[in-house]
């Protein structure tokens, strides 16, 4: 079904006008002659867009604008005006305005503004069910290794034993123990993290137990530490392999006896926290070398939780890469990306010595750089470190998704495959490449539901994709689903 704008302007011309264009691109129309009647609309009934006029007699479209954020804050709101100024573009942006045009209206340019206020709500929906399908524990990944963890975390979390986290940086340690708080019996109380590697061993005390005023100098108020602020809630302890051997005997004796005294101060506090503590380091070659207290590390290693670097998870690439690519597009105000196989093939090829964190960055800067709607096998490897191992070219699939590549040799000669032109096919010069590919990918899928009779189900098996990518397909290229989806 095609999207339903609703258009609000006082002057009865200007509506006819704008619904005439909009019908003839496509859309819906819904036609509001007040700021009134257009709230009274979006309340009765569904509508995936507005474009409304700043001016307007009873109510202006400001206040309206304002209104609707409050009932439908994920509507998108174009605002028109004949008067437009700086500071009332500003302020409509400021109230939750996608966009700003001035009158009189060029359509190419409203449509543009209406087709790209509609993609990103629909990019916003997909991160907004990408988020919803990873679960309780706001974690990506559906390989042995993550179902480990959430195993761990579901069994470890309502109990009150401390649990140590382990692994190389980078590889969601903090989203671990944040999950074990969430699902505890202290959700409600706070979440509290210091991270012991970042804090200057003479400050550290402090930081953890508070200081008196005048404790030392500096010291010009009280202080509370993060034991206290973390009272009937959880402390994570981030790298608590770099804690200094003195501040770990002090540590101990707050755990064995649930009380501390600040720096400074003669009264002992009573303190009730759940502690979490997270290194990158073997403590137990650091016990051995004489860095870490033996009986510190037995009161902390309750429960143990490794967290797998990527390059043994594999399996978690393409949702992971799927994930930070929707993200990272929406945060950029970019339009939705897809991978080709060929990109997918090379990222997952790569190492990823920073692991979770590495991959998000080298993401956000792929939805950043690249210019076309597919990322390409070049982009991927323009994006990559120098050095990294290549695969070998996949073969064609249709629909686009293929397997997860594993490690391939390092290729000497990367060069791009020559481009071939079957059929003598020619480049339309009325069109972007991006709207090229839309239009094929469209052709395609209307072909295969029309060959299933509408079977959503059958045409997703057709095209080798899951049926919730296909779903996301559809909506991403204006299709609507048909009457039949068994």
């Amino acid at each position: 079904m095609p999207a339903a704008v609703l258009i609000v302007d006082d002057e009865k011309n200007i509506l006819l006008t704008l619904s005439q264009s909009l019908q003839l691109a496509g859309y819906r129309t819904e036609l509001a002659s007040s700021g009134q009647v257009a709230l009274d609309v979006v309340s009765a009934r569904p509508v995936d867009a507005v474009l409304m006029d700043v001016k307007m007699p009873d109510m202006d479209g400001l206040t309206v604008l304002a209104r609707l954020t409050e009932l439908k804050p994920d509507l998108p709101v174009i605002m028109m005006s004949g008067h437009g100024t700086i500071d009332t573009a500003v302020k409509a942006t400021q109230l939750g305005a996608r966009d700003f045009l001035e009158k009189p209206l060029a359509r190419d340019r409203l449509l543009v503004a209406l087709r790209n206020a509609l993609k990103h709500q629909a990019a916003m929906e997909e991160l907004q069910e990408l988020r919803a399908q990873l679960g309780r524990f706001d974690m990506v990944g559906g390989g042995p290794a993550m179902q480990r963890i959430f195993s761990l975390i579901q069994r470890a979390a309502p109990s009150e034993g401390r649990v140590l986290i382990t692994g190389e940086n980078g590889t969601g340690k903090e989203l671990i123990a944040r999950a074990l708080h969430q699902n505890s019996k202290r959700k409600g109380g706070p979440f509290v993290k210091l991270n012991c590697a970042a804090v200057p061993h003479d400050l550290i005390e402090s930081e953890l137990f508070g200081h008196e005023k005048g404790a030392f100098t500096g010291a010009v108020s009280v202080r509370r530490g993060k034991f206290e602020l973390a009272h009937e809630g959880t402390l994570f302890l981030d790298e608590i392999g770099d804690m200094p051997a003195a501040m770990q005997s002090k540590l101990l004796r707050v755990l064995q006896e649930g009380e501390l005294e600040r720096v400074g101060g003669a009264e002992t506090l009573k303190v009730d926290v759940r502690v979490i503590a997270a290194t990158n380091k073997n403590l137990e070659k650091e016990i051995a070398a004489g860095r870490f207290r033996e009986d510190l590390y037995y009161r902390i290693n309750v429960v143990q939780i490794h967290s797998p670097p990527l390059r043994e998870r594999r399996e978690d690439l393409p949702d992971l890469i799927d994930t930070f690519l929707r993200e990272a597009c929406a945060k950029n105000g970019r339009r939705p990306l897809a991978l080709s196989p060929d990109a997918l093939a090379v990222m997952s090829a790569y190492d990823y010595p920073g692991n979770v964190r590495e991959l998000r960055n080298l993401v956000e800067r792929l939805a950043i750089l690249c210019e076309g709607p597919v990322v390409s096998r070049t982009d991927a490897l323009e994006l990559l470190p120098r050095g990294r191992p290549l695969p070998p070219m996949p073969e064609p699939t249709v629909g686009g998704d293929v397997p997860v590549a594993q490690p391939a040799p390092v290729v000497t000669t990367p060069a791009e495959p020559a481009p071939s032109n079957p059929g003598g096919w020619k480049p339309r010069v009325d069109q972007t490449f991006r709207e090229q590919v839309e239009d094929a990918e469209r052709e395609i899928i209307q072909r295969v539901l029309a060959h299933t009779h509408d079977n959503v189900t059958e045409a997703a098996r057709i095209l080798d994709l899951e049926r919730g990518h296909f779903y996301k397909k559809m909506k991403a290229l204006g299709l609507r689903r048909g009457q039949s989806d068994s």
